[in-house]
């Protein structure tokens, strides 16, 4: 049990479980905005078509003629929803694309910085001092 707490504990574990919260929830929101408000134009446009109905069906539904355990489900490839999963990929890799990007161009800009400045030596500490006036004496 100690083991796991500090394993909990530390911080990367919380920073990534914190990053994968906000993945879901991105990942929701481009579901929605693929969705709600990019397919249905598209669909529009291609003539009324509603991707998400789109199917092949391999076996059509049918209802028992005596009772319900005669009848067989609709067997049927959702193409259509496919499609909406593959748009909303490309969207949420565009915009992870472009985060790692911005990411990468902010530290490559910082590392620029950081070469540009001078560093500055340390302040040598009290003892320091004293060491090298001794060893300057001492050469004299």
């Amino acid at each position: 049990m100690k083991e796991f707490k500090k394993f909990i504990s530390r911080g990367n574990v919380v920073d990534m479980a914190f990053g994968l919260i906000l993945a879901t929830y991105f990942g929701a929101i481009i579901k929605s905005l693929v969705n709600n408000i990019i397919m249905p134009p598209i669909g529009q446009f291609l003539g009324g078509v509603d991707f998400s109905d789109m199917k092949y069906i391999i076996q059509p539904e049918s209802e028992g003629s005596l009772n319900e355990s005669d009848s067989v489900a609709e067997i049927a490839i959702y193409y259509g929803q496919f499609i909406n999963t593959i748009i909303t990929f490309i969207i949420v890799a565009f915009a992870i694309f472009m985060l790692v990007k911005l990411y990468n161009k902010m530290k490559e800009k910082m590392e620029k910085k950081e070469a540009e400045e001078p560093s500055t030596p340390p302040v040598p500490t009290k003892e320091e001092i004293l060491l090298t006036e001794i060893r300057d004496l001492l050469k004299k």
